[in-house]
């Protein structure tokens, strides 16, 4: 699935709103709805772009890792099943 948004735009729309926008309109602005802003804010708020960049990154190399792991595990389990 494609984000909609990038990392950076979405910090935009939180510093935008945090300069004295209101909510609803920066919303409105970018078609999205009061919720996915705050949830947004949530996972993106204080931060700047290259922080968003650096939590993308451990993101993604803890997906790794966790894939690796359940293999492992799998591969464990079969090992004891033999």
């Amino acid at each position: 699935m494609k984000a909609r948004f990038s990392d950076e735009q979405i910090i935009a729309m939180i510093k935008e709103q945090e300069s004295g926008k209101k909510t609803a309109d920066v919303c409105r602005r970018y078609g999205i709805s009061s919720a996915t802003f705050y949830k947004y804010k949530s996972k993106y708020g204080g931060m700047e772009a290259s922080d968003a960049k650096r939590l993308k990154a451990l993101e993604g190399e803890n997906g790794k890792l966790k894939k690796l792991l359940a293999e492992q595990m799998l591969d464990n389990a079969m090992l004891r099943d033999i």
